[in-house]
Formats: C-alpha cells, sequence, structure tokens
C-alpha cells in the first residue's frame, strides 16, 4: 500500500518562500499523476498544482506565477516550491494521485502570517 508523507511547512511571514516535499512508498510512483493539494480552515480540499509522470505541469489560478510543482521519480518524491505567499496560501498541505486518489498522508501545515 502506498503511503504518503508530507513535509517542509511552517510559519513564514507574507512574501516568503516555502518548499514542500512529499515521500511515496511503493514502486508506481514514477508512472502516476500527482498533486498538491490545500485546505483550509472552512474550505474544502483544493487541487492547486499537478505534475504528471513526464513532468507535465499545470496549476489552479490560484498558483499559478508563485507556485511550482516537481518531482524526482529516483526519490519518489514529489515537491511544491511556493513564493510571494499570501495569507490566503494559509492550510494544511496534502500531496495525492490525480485523479484517482490514495490514502491521505497527515499533511503539512503551512501559515503565512505577520
Amino acid at each position: 500500500q502506498v503511503q504518503l508523507v508530507e513535509s517542509g511547512g511552517g510559519l513564514v511571514q507574507p512574501g516568503g518562500s516555502l518548499r514542500l516535499s512529499c515521500a511515496a512508498s511503493g514502486s508506481i510512483f514514477s508512472i502516476n499523476t500527482m498533486g498538491w493539494y490545500r485546505q483550509a480552515p472552512g474550505k474544502e480540499r483544493e487541487l492547486v498544482a499537478v505534475i504528471s509522470g513526464g513532468g507535465s505541469t499545470r496549476y489552479a489560478d490560484s498558483a499559478k506565477g508563485r507556485f511550482t510543482i516537481s518531482r524526482d521519480n529516483a526519490k519518489n518524491t514529489v515537491y511544491l516550491q511556493m513564493v510571494s505567499l499570501k495569507p490566503e496560501d494559509t492550510a494544511v498541505y496534502y500531496c495525492n494521485r490525480v485523479p484517482t486518489l490514495l490514502e491521505w498522508g497527515q499533511g503539512t501545515q503551512v501559515t503565512v502570517s505577520s
């Protein structure tokens, strides 16, 4: 069973940067499209960035120009580089397969506040 472990969150001031990591177990990782999702308090979980097994990417409008998703298939890891962070980016961030979900990991909290 594939397990997903997110890390790299924290408290950052508006305009700051963070790099999130998601380590996945299992050899199927490299052929799967993966995504970063986030869930803010009181809101539904949303998909913010997607990367295919071949490296094609797409982003939610809220992430375009500020977030960059990448992957290292040799390490079974997907990353989310976030710059110019805004308070509205505050959420728990999760990675998962797209579109067929795996079991969710614990997520990593990102808080953007001065």
